[in-house]
Protein backbone atom coordinates (compact mmCIF):
# COMPACT_ATOMS: atom_id res chain seq x y z
CA UNK A 1 0.00 0.00 0.00
CA UNK A 2 2.52 2.61 1.36
CA UNK A 3 5.87 1.86 0.35
CA UNK A 4 9.24 4.10 0.33
CA UNK A 5 12.84 3.01 -1.57
CA UNK A 6 16.32 5.12 -1.41
CA UNK A 7 14.80 7.32 1.36
CA UNK A 8 17.18 10.33 2.74
CA UNK A 9 16.57 13.02 4.81
CA UNK A 10 18.97 15.52 6.29
CA UNK A 11 18.68 18.41 8.38
CA UNK A 12 21.39 20.95 7.25
CA UNK A 13 24.05 19.23 6.23
CA UNK A 14 23.46 15.92 8.65
CA UNK A 15 22.36 12.99 7.52
CA UNK A 16 19.52 11.55 9.69
CA UNK A 17 17.76 8.95 7.88
CA UNK A 18 18.92 6.65 5.17
CA UNK A 19 16.35 3.65 4.33
CA UNK A 20 16.42 1.32 1.14
CA UNK A 21 12.92 -0.01 1.46
CA UNK A 22 10.26 0.41 3.42
CA UNK A 23 6.58 -1.46 2.72
CA UNK A 24 3.74 -0.77 4.47
CA UNK A 25 0.98 -3.53 3.70
CA UNK A 26 -2.72 -3.62 3.80
CA UNK A 27 -3.81 -5.43 7.27
CA UNK A 28 -0.44 -5.25 8.66
CA UNK A 29 1.49 -3.67 11.25
CA UNK A 30 4.80 -2.73 11.36
CA UNK A 31 6.68 -1.42 14.58
CA UNK A 32 9.98 0.65 14.75
CA UNK A 33 12.09 0.69 17.52
CA UNK A 34 15.32 1.98 18.68
CA UNK A 35 17.50 4.58 20.55
CA UNK A 36 16.28 8.04 20.83
CA UNK A 37 17.47 9.86 17.82
CA UNK A 38 17.25 7.22 16.08
CA UNK A 39 14.88 8.17 13.22
CA UNK A 40 11.84 6.69 14.35
CA UNK A 41 9.63 10.42 14.20
CA UNK A 42 11.93 11.37 11.02
CA UNK A 43 10.74 8.46 9.34
CA UNK A 44 7.21 8.42 10.33
CA UNK A 45 6.64 12.10 8.79
CA UNK A 46 8.12 11.00 5.71
CA UNK A 47 5.85 8.36 5.58
CA UNK A 48 2.93 11.14 6.68
CA UNK A 49 3.93 13.22 3.77
CA UNK A 50 4.15 15.77 6.50
CA UNK A 51 8.12 16.47 5.42
CA UNK A 52 9.38 15.47 2.20
CA UNK A 53 12.72 13.63 1.69
CA UNK A 54 15.97 14.94 0.40
CA UNK A 55 16.09 11.52 -2.03
CA UNK A 56 13.89 8.89 -2.58
CA UNK A 57 10.36 8.41 -3.18
CA UNK A 58 7.28 7.29 -1.38
CA UNK A 59 4.63 5.47 -3.18
CA UNK A 60 0.76 4.89 -2.37
CA UNK A 61 -0.55 1.86 -4.12
CA UNK A 62 2.33 1.26 -6.53
CA UNK A 63 1.81 4.89 -7.89
CA UNK A 64 5.02 7.48 -6.88
CA UNK A 65 4.10 10.60 -5.38
CA UNK A 66 5.34 13.55 -6.94
CA UNK A 67 3.45 16.73 -7.08
CA UNK A 68 1.84 18.98 -4.16
CA UNK A 69 -1.50 18.37 -5.52
CA UNK A 70 -0.75 14.08 -5.18
CA UNK A 71 0.71 14.58 -1.55
CA UNK A 72 -2.43 16.40 -0.69
CA UNK A 73 -4.20 13.76 -1.82
CA UNK A 74 -2.29 11.40 -0.13
CA UNK A 75 -2.45 13.10 3.30
CA UNK A 76 -6.21 12.24 2.97
CA UNK A 77 -5.38 8.79 3.20
CA UNK A 78 -1.97 8.58 5.62
CA UNK A 79 -2.98 10.11 8.93
CA UNK A 80 0.16 10.65 11.58
CA UNK A 81 -0.47 10.60 15.60
CA UNK A 82 2.79 12.36 16.85
CA UNK A 83 4.54 11.94 19.74
CA UNK A 84 2.89 15.12 21.28
CA UNK A 85 0.42 15.65 19.49
CA UNK A 86 -2.06 18.83 19.30
CA UNK A 87 -5.30 19.34 20.17
CA UNK A 88 -7.13 22.57 18.48
CA UNK A 89 -9.31 25.12 21.29
CA UNK A 90 -12.69 24.00 21.72
CA UNK A 91 -13.84 20.47 22.85
CA UNK A 92 -12.89 16.92 22.66
CA UNK A 93 -16.09 16.43 20.32
CA UNK A 94 -15.04 19.62 18.48
CA UNK A 95 -11.35 18.20 17.43
CA UNK A 96 -12.99 15.50 16.04
CA UNK A 97 -15.82 16.47 13.96
CA UNK A 98 -13.26 19.47 12.55
CA UNK A 99 -10.95 16.90 11.73
CA UNK A 100 -13.49 14.77 10.17
CA UNK A 101 -14.96 18.00 8.31
CA UNK A 102 -12.03 18.32 6.79
CA UNK A 103 -12.19 14.77 5.00
CA UNK A 104 -15.51 15.54 3.92
CA UNK A 105 -17.85 13.81 6.97
CA UNK A 106 -20.53 16.49 8.33
CA UNK A 107 -23.63 16.27 10.30
CA UNK A 108 -24.86 13.00 11.84
CA UNK A 109 -22.11 10.90 9.82
CA UNK A 110 -19.30 12.72 11.46
CA UNK A 111 -21.13 12.63 14.82
CA UNK A 112 -21.61 8.86 14.68
CA UNK A 113 -17.80 8.35 13.72
CA UNK A 114 -16.22 10.49 16.42
CA UNK A 115 -18.92 9.17 19.06
CA UNK A 116 -17.64 5.81 18.01
CA UNK A 117 -14.02 6.04 18.01
CA UNK A 118 -13.94 8.05 21.23
CA UNK A 119 -15.94 4.67 22.92
CA UNK A 120 -13.47 2.01 21.73
CA UNK A 121 -10.78 4.71 23.17
CA UNK A 122 -12.88 4.83 26.45
CA UNK A 123 -13.05 8.57 26.52
CA UNK A 124 -16.41 9.35 25.46
CA UNK A 125 -16.84 10.69 29.26
CA UNK A 126 -14.13 13.63 27.62
CA UNK A 127 -16.22 14.50 24.60
CA UNK A 128 -17.17 17.80 26.46
CA UNK A 129 -14.37 18.45 27.93
CA UNK A 130 -12.21 21.48 26.71
CA UNK A 131 -9.75 19.48 24.94
CA UNK A 132 -6.61 22.05 26.04
CA UNK A 133 -7.22 21.13 29.74
CA UNK A 134 -6.29 17.39 29.47
CA UNK A 135 -3.73 15.23 30.96
CA UNK A 136 -0.54 14.28 28.47
CA UNK A 137 -2.34 10.60 28.33
CA UNK A 138 -5.93 12.21 27.28
CA UNK A 139 -4.45 13.92 24.72
CA UNK A 140 -2.80 11.05 23.40
CA UNK A 141 -5.75 8.63 23.57
CA UNK A 142 -8.27 11.30 22.05
CA UNK A 143 -5.87 12.17 19.13
CA UNK A 144 -5.82 8.73 18.58
CA UNK A 145 -9.23 8.68 18.16
CA UNK A 146 -9.37 11.39 16.33
CA UNK A 147 -6.95 9.87 14.07
CA UNK A 148 -9.40 6.26 13.96
CA UNK A 149 -12.72 8.18 13.44
CA UNK A 150 -10.88 9.33 9.79
CA UNK A 151 -10.71 5.69 8.97
CA UNK A 152 -7.51 5.88 7.25
CA UNK A 153 -6.03 3.65 4.89
CA UNK A 154 -2.32 4.09 6.92
CA UNK A 155 -2.25 5.04 10.28
CA UNK A 156 0.98 6.09 11.20
CA UNK A 157 1.66 6.32 15.71
CA UNK A 158 4.98 7.79 17.39
CA UNK A 159 5.08 6.30 20.78
CA UNK A 160 0.96 6.11 20.86
CA UNK A 161 1.61 4.33 24.53
CA UNK A 162 4.22 6.77 26.16
CA UNK A 163 2.38 8.20 28.81
CA UNK A 164 -0.52 6.16 29.45
CA UNK A 165 -1.01 3.46 31.99
CA UNK A 166 -1.38 -0.05 31.44
CA UNK A 167 -5.20 -0.44 31.41
CA UNK A 168 -4.74 2.33 28.44
CA UNK A 169 -2.16 0.45 26.58
CA UNK A 170 -3.94 -2.49 26.43
CA UNK A 171 -7.22 -0.93 25.31
CA UNK A 172 -5.39 1.65 22.54
CA UNK A 173 -3.67 -1.98 21.38
CA UNK A 174 -6.47 -3.64 20.94
CA UNK A 175 -8.27 -0.75 18.87
CA UNK A 176 -5.14 -0.67 16.58
CA UNK A 177 -5.63 -4.42 16.23
CA UNK A 178 -9.15 -3.26 15.08
CA UNK A 179 -7.91 -1.28 12.62
CA UNK A 180 -5.80 -3.29 11.01
CA UNK A 181 -8.44 -6.01 10.63
CA UNK A 182 -10.01 -3.56 8.87
CA UNK A 183 -7.65 -3.55 6.55
CA UNK A 184 -5.47 -0.45 7.52
CA UNK A 185 -1.86 -0.75 7.12
CA UNK A 186 0.07 -0.20 10.98
CA UNK A 187 3.15 1.62 11.52
CA UNK A 188 4.22 2.16 14.97
CA UNK A 189 7.40 3.80 16.37
CA UNK A 190 7.41 2.23 20.45
CA UNK A 191 10.16 1.61 23.64
CA UNK A 192 8.39 -1.04 24.83
CA UNK A 193 9.33 -3.94 23.22
CA UNK A 194 7.50 -6.24 24.64
CA UNK A 195 4.44 -4.23 22.73
CA UNK A 196 6.27 -4.05 19.53
CA UNK A 197 6.78 -7.86 19.28
CA UNK A 198 3.28 -8.58 20.47
CA UNK A 199 1.51 -6.26 17.80
CA UNK A 200 3.16 -5.93 15.15
CA UNK A 201 3.87 -8.42 12.13
CA UNK A 202 7.28 -6.64 11.27
CA UNK A 203 9.75 -5.08 13.25
CA UNK A 204 12.07 -2.78 12.22
CA UNK A 205 14.63 -2.01 14.77
CA UNK A 206 16.66 1.83 13.57
CA UNK A 207 19.92 2.99 14.92
CA UNK A 208 21.58 5.95 13.83
CA UNK A 209 19.32 6.52 11.01
CA UNK A 210 19.90 3.37 9.35
CA UNK A 211 17.86 -0.39 9.73
CA UNK A 212 19.98 -1.84 12.05
CA UNK A 213 21.23 -5.75 11.58
CA UNK A 214 20.54 -6.62 15.04
CA UNK A 215 17.99 -6.92 17.05
CA UNK A 216 16.60 -3.81 18.52
CA UNK A 217 17.76 -4.21 22.52
CA UNK A 218 20.50 -2.77 24.07
CA UNK A 219 21.59 -0.10 21.25
CA UNK A 220 24.19 2.09 23.29
CA UNK A 221 25.98 5.56 21.55
CA UNK A 222 29.43 5.22 22.51
CA UNK A 223 33.36 6.90 21.09
CA UNK A 224 35.62 4.12 21.05
CA UNK A 225 39.41 4.90 21.50
CA UNK A 226 42.05 4.17 18.73
CA UNK A 227 43.69 1.00 18.21
CA UNK A 228 42.48 -2.75 17.67
CA UNK A 229 41.24 -5.51 19.51
CA UNK A 230 39.75 -5.18 22.74
CA UNK A 231 38.97 -1.65 23.66
CA UNK A 232 36.32 -0.47 26.40
CA UNK A 233 32.91 1.13 25.22
CA UNK A 234 31.70 3.69 27.95
CA UNK A 235 27.86 3.25 28.48
CA UNK A 236 26.41 5.34 31.35
CA UNK A 237 28.51 3.93 34.54
CA UNK A 238 29.79 0.64 32.97
CA UNK A 239 33.05 -0.02 30.64
CA UNK A 240 32.42 -3.11 28.02
CA UNK A 241 34.61 -4.78 26.47
CA UNK A 242 34.23 -4.53 22.67
CA UNK A 243 36.72 -6.53 19.95
CA UNK A 244 36.34 -3.52 17.15
CA UNK A 245 38.77 -1.90 14.68
CA UNK A 246 36.48 0.81 14.67
CA UNK A 247 37.05 4.22 16.54
CA UNK A 248 35.13 7.56 17.28
CA UNK A 249 31.55 7.70 17.49
CA UNK A 250 29.88 3.98 17.20
CA UNK A 251 26.56 2.44 17.89
CA UNK A 252 27.37 -0.62 19.89
CA UNK A 253 24.45 -3.48 20.48
CA UNK A 254 24.54 -6.32 22.95
CA UNK A 255 22.10 -8.90 22.05
CA UNK A 256 20.22 -10.14 25.01
CA UNK A 257 20.59 -13.87 23.92
CA UNK A 258 24.12 -13.39 24.06
CA UNK A 259 23.64 -12.05 27.77
CA UNK A 260 23.99 -14.88 30.98
CA UNK A 261 22.12 -14.47 33.71
CA UNK A 262 23.36 -16.02 37.21
CA UNK A 263 23.11 -15.86 40.90
CA UNK A 264 26.88 -15.71 41.91
CA UNK A 265 29.80 -14.86 39.25
CA UNK A 266 30.33 -17.81 36.57
CA UNK A 267 34.06 -19.10 36.05
CA UNK A 268 34.00 -18.01 32.18
CA UNK A 269 35.86 -16.57 29.22
CA UNK A 270 33.20 -14.21 29.15
CA UNK A 271 35.39 -10.79 29.87
CA UNK A 272 31.86 -8.50 30.70
CA UNK A 273 30.43 -9.17 33.97
CA UNK A 274 28.33 -6.52 35.65
CA UNK A 275 26.19 -7.19 38.98
CA UNK A 276 22.65 -5.45 38.97
CA UNK A 277 18.71 -6.07 40.00
CA UNK A 278 16.10 -7.28 38.16
CA UNK A 279 13.67 -4.78 37.39
CA UNK A 280 11.23 -6.22 35.12
CA UNK A 281 9.92 -9.38 34.13
CA UNK A 282 7.60 -10.11 30.56
CA UNK A 283 6.72 -12.51 27.93
CA UNK A 284 9.15 -11.50 25.11
CA UNK A 285 5.83 -12.23 22.44
CA UNK A 286 7.90 -14.85 20.65
CA UNK A 287 7.40 -17.60 24.16
CA UNK A 288 10.74 -16.77 26.11
CA UNK A 289 10.81 -14.46 28.81
CA UNK A 290 12.68 -11.26 28.94
CA UNK A 291 14.23 -9.45 32.09
CA UNK A 292 15.26 -5.84 32.92
CA UNK A 293 18.50 -5.43 34.62
CA UNK A 294 19.90 -2.34 36.19
CA UNK A 295 23.51 -2.90 35.95
CA UNK A 296 23.92 0.94 36.33
CA UNK A 297 21.87 0.84 32.40
CA UNK A 298 18.51 -1.60 31.97
CA UNK A 299 20.14 -4.39 29.97
CA UNK A 300 17.77 -6.35 28.32
CA UNK A 301 18.26 -10.24 28.79
CA UNK A 302 16.35 -12.88 26.73
CA UNK A 303 15.95 -16.38 28.65
CA UNK A 304 13.73 -19.27 28.41
CA UNK A 305 10.80 -20.27 31.12
CA UNK A 306 12.62 -22.79 32.25
CA UNK A 307 15.64 -21.14 33.35
CA UNK A 308 13.56 -18.46 35.20
CA UNK A 309 11.75 -20.81 37.01
CA UNK A 310 15.14 -22.96 37.44
CA UNK A 311 16.81 -19.83 38.94
CA UNK A 312 13.86 -18.00 40.46
CA UNK A 313 14.06 -15.00 39.32
CA UNK A 314 11.77 -12.57 39.79
CA UNK A 315 11.54 -8.60 40.63
CA UNK A 316 14.07 -7.46 42.97
CA UNK A 317 16.61 -10.61 42.64
CA UNK A 318 20.36 -9.38 42.37
CA UNK A 319 22.10 -11.15 39.65
CA UNK A 320 25.24 -11.33 37.59
CA UNK A 321 25.43 -10.51 34.05
CA UNK A 322 28.16 -11.53 31.70
CA UNK A 323 28.88 -11.86 28.07
CA UNK A 324 31.54 -11.90 26.19
CA UNK A 325 33.55 -9.17 24.38
CA UNK A 326 33.21 -11.01 21.01
CA UNK A 327 29.46 -10.79 21.01
CA UNK A 328 29.05 -6.90 21.51
CA UNK A 329 28.22 -5.87 17.84
CA UNK A 330 29.86 -2.59 16.72
CA UNK A 331 28.49 -0.31 13.77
Amino acid sequence: MLSAAGLEHAYGKRLVLSIDAIELEAGNATALVGPNGSGKSTLLRLLAFVERPVAGSLSLDGTIIRTAAQRRDARRRVTLVEQHPYLFRGTVQHNLLYALSLHGARGREAERRAGAALERLQVADLAEREATDLSAGETQRVAVARAVALEPDVLLLDEPAGVADRAAISQLYQTLEEERARGAALCFASHQLEDAYRWSDTLIALADGRASPVTPENLFRTVLPEGDGPKPASVGPLQILVVTEKSGTATIAIPPDEILVSLAPLQSSARNEFRGKVTRVGDDGRGGVTLLVDVGVDLAVRITRGALDQLGLHIGTEVVLSFKAMAVRVF
